[in-house]
């Protein structure tokens, strides 16, 4: 086995221990979701959606499956009125239809909900490729905390997600 294919293998195994951990602390987690944009069915105009997707704990740059998958962290919104349109920015009017697609949706008002959020694939080819967050340099398997960073501010995988996932099972006090 060489050196990448191991590295590889202890963040998979690192990864399914953190979320064993948060699982049995009953650690705080968020909703996964997929966002479907409006559209019409049949003559009947059906508004967007955030479909609900399972559970995640966001862990920084990453979101941890009960199952210890690893996923990129994408967008969140929140689970709350959305307010009426201000026909403001483009941006502004985009992130408050989001806010109405959670609203709309079965999650608990002012609930977290994650969507965009991208499978990270615990392989060496993956990995040996990837631009961020998770990277495999040299027998290592690294963590892009900002897309703006370059390969050489990449951390160490392992200590990361330890600290991230700490925070989940021990909040700082009033956090």
């Amino acid at each position: 086995m060489t050196a990448d294919e191991e590295a590889v293998r202890a963040v998979a195994a690192l990864a399914r221990r953190t979320a064993d951990a948060l699982t049995a602390a009953g650690a705080r987690d968020e909703a996964l979701a997929e966002y479907v944009p409006a559209r019409r069915v049949l003559l009947i105009d059906r508004p967007s959606q955030m479909r609900p997707l399972g559970r995640v704990w966001r862990l920084g740059v990453v979101l941890l499956t009960p199952d210890g998958s690893l996923l990129a962290t994408g967008a969140t919104t929140r689970a709350v009125e959305p307010g009426h349109p201000g026909h403001v920015a483009l941006s502004v009017e985009d992130r408050r239809e989001h806010r109405a697609a959670a609203y709309r949706g079965p999650f608990t008002r002012g609930e977290t909900v994650n969507y965009d959020a991208r499978p990270i694939p615990l392989t060496v080819e993956a990995l040996a490729a990837s631009a961020g967050p998770l990277l495999l340099r040299d027998g290592r398997v690294l963590v892009k905390w900002s897309a703006s960073l370059g390969d050489e501010a990449a951390a160490p995988f392992d200590p990361y997600l330890s600290e991230r996932a700490e925070l989940l099972l021990h909040p700082p006090q009033g956090a």
